[in-house]
């Protein structure tokens, strides 16, 4: 089991989040925390950047959910960059691949 780790940088277009580990039922209260003190101003993006993450449950694919969420909220948009296979499988098995913009990788989802 690799633990969850979440690292916040700053990119033109607004913050990206860095997800490294596995995000299940045991971690993925940590990204609703973050995601809860996060600041986002309209029409920023906010970026998911998954390239390092390991695993990921329902428990994980409900916090995205929430991420969306917070986002639509603020006025801002979402977007996910370097999605593992296994977790973008699930994603158009419930069709939230029509939901998320997805990005090859976080630059191209900032733009940068």
């Amino acid at each position: 089991m690799s633990p969850l780790n979440l690292a916040v940088r700053d990119a033109p277009t607004g913050p990206v989040v860095e997800v490294t580990g596995e995000l299940d039922y045991d971690t993925s209260a940590d990204l609703r925390d973050l995601l809860a003190v996060l600041p986002l101003k309209p029409g920023q993006r906010l970026v998911l950047d998954l390239a390092r993450m390991e695993f990921c449950d329902s428990s994980g694919i409900s916090t995205l959910i929430v991420a969306r969420n917070h986002a639509q909220s603020a006025g801002a948009d979402v977007a996910l960059a370097a999605v593992p296979a296994s977790t973008l499988r699930v994603l158009r098995v419930v069709g939230l691949d029509q939901i998320f913009p997805l990005h090859p990788d976080a630059e191209s989802a900032t733009g940068t």
